[in-house]
């Protein structure tokens, strides 16, 4: 289960459910929000080839690849080409498509920090840093300020939790009865 100390000093937890098909096979995942504890949403459905993609796109970018090596700081590097862009954006759908229940959202945002030098004289110094947020179906939202290498981590142990929630499952048997069952009658 993925968490993350938001900047109101409350803590946000993301565990991916497994969905599952007519015969209750897991084949993708959707994200279960928590605020302190208490269930704040679930958004996201069907999410879990697009965090794999982002965890290997954090990675690649935290590396130097593409344009990412332009900032010699690794903790600034994401994988996407503009300063400020979404990186993702899950939010909750019902059977209508109404949105309504939860968002989970992450984009990059360029900041300039002051940095006093010794002499009086300073420098801007230009650093970039992932805006997660979450919100809830109450509109109360959360925010976590977050480095290149903390959202590897936290995206990466979304992807590990994801895979083990789809862990394979014995191909010869089916849970139903019926075709592809190995008891002959």
């Amino acid at each position: 289960m993925g968490g993350l100390r938001c900047v109101d000093g409350s803590y946000l937890t993301v565990t991916p459910i497994a969905c599952t098909d007519s015969a209750g096979l897991p084949y993708e995942v959707t994200l279960a929000l928590h605020r302190d504890g208490t269930p704040y949403g679930v958004v996201g459905e069907r999410c879990g080839w697009f965090l794999a993609r982002l965890a290997r796109g954090v990675g690649a970018a935290r590396s130097g690849r593409g344009q990412a090596r332009l900032w010699p700081d690794p903790d600034d590097r994401f994988p996407a080409n503009e300063p400020d862009g979404e990186l993702f954006a899950f939010r909750y759908r019902n059977r209508s498509d109404v949105v309504g229940g939860g968002e989970l959202r992450c984009q990059l945002r360029t900041i300039p920090v002051w940095v006093p030098g010794q002499d009086g004289r300073g420098e801007w110094r230009v650093t970039r840093r992932a805006y997660m947020e979450a919100w809830g179906p109450s509109g109360i939202g959360m925010r976590a300020v977050l480095t290149s290498g903390e959202l590897a981590a936290f995206v990466e142990c979304l992807v590990e939790e994801a895979e083990g929630a789809l862990k394979p499952v014995e191909l010869g048997r089916n849970p139903i009865e019926g075709a592809g069952s190995l008891q002959r009658r």
